[in-house]
């Protein structure tokens, strides 16, 4: 368990009384623009969650008017020529699979636009809590290029595979009632209700099962590309694992005391 909270330049990095961490992207000046310092910064973030152990859920989100506007076009047209191959196993897909290995619930605060590898980014979190003036989409066909950074993973499996195509090859924004109508936030709340929506969805998570918590992650991330013979399997070994925790005995003396469980995530 580290002793104090990593500093970076490109994000703020916090962790509450309650067991919430709070990453935020920050760099408000370009909406939060990825730039190379903060993709392997939001990676080191992202590990420092994972070993924590007093972390049992995490908001990110965005400072300022965004949430994230993808890739600072800025920054990648500058100097040599990029490899966009490269990029993408360096900077973005270690991101997202650490988003989804990760064994805390990820609650995404969609305080303004997501786009492109910003958009890709919000729909790898567990749970999206949306301001009204938040928006999505996934704008990589207004400069020629295809989505990236796990969204053709996974947008057709919220939207289904007609809709999905139709935002990704047109780059039509979402605003957040039509997201929410779709399936592709949880909830819309107004601006000012935001924090109070994020943090108290955080908040009952980090107060359940943990363990269980990441188990039901590793669950559905395999259940896309798996029979139900392989499912009914997997389930049986999570099952034991489950079954072998303190959370549970905890939650079966709860359960005989007629009392609320008092879950340490151990």
């Amino acid at each position: 368990m580290p002793d104090t909270l990593p500093t970076y330049t490109c994000l703020l990095y916090d962790v509450r009384p309650d067991g919430v961490a709070t990453i935020t992207l920050n760099r408000p000046d370009v909406f939060n623009a990825f730039n190379d310092p903060q993709s392997y910064e939001l990676q080191d973030a992202l590990k420092q969650v994972a070993r924590d152990a007093r972390v049992r859920a995490v908001v990110l989100t965005g400072a300022g008017r965004a949430f994230c506007s993808g890739q600072d076009l800025k920054s990648a047209t500058s100097g040599e020529k990029r490899s966009f191959y490269d990029s993408l196993h360096k900077r973005y897909n270690p991101i997202i699979r650490a988003m989804r290995a990760l064994p805390k619930p990820i609650i995404c605060r969609l305080n303004g636009v997501a786009a492109g590898a910003g958009c890709s980014l919000a729909l790898a979190c567990d749970a999206i809590v949306a301001s009204a003036e938040a928006s999505l989409i996934e704008v990589f066909i207004n400069i020629g290029l295809v989505p990236d950074s796990g969204s053709s993973y996974f947008l057709p499996r919220l939207v289904g595979s007609l809709k999905a195509f139709e935002l990704c090859a047109l780059g039509s924004k979402v605003p957040a009632d039509e997201a929410l109508r779709l399936g592709l936030v949880n909830q819309v709340v107004p601006a000012d209700q935001l924090d109070e929506a994020a943090y108290g969805l955080a908040a009952r998570y980090a107060a359940a099962p943990t363990k269980s918590i990441g188990l039901i992650k590793q669950m559905l991330n395999k259940s896309g590309a798996a029979t139900l013979d392989q499912m009914l399997d997997y389930e049986a070994l999570c099952q034991q694992i489950a079954g072998e925790s303190e959370d549970y005995q905890e939650g079966v003396r709860a359960f005989a005391e007629k009392r609320k469980p008092a879950f340490k995530g151990q």
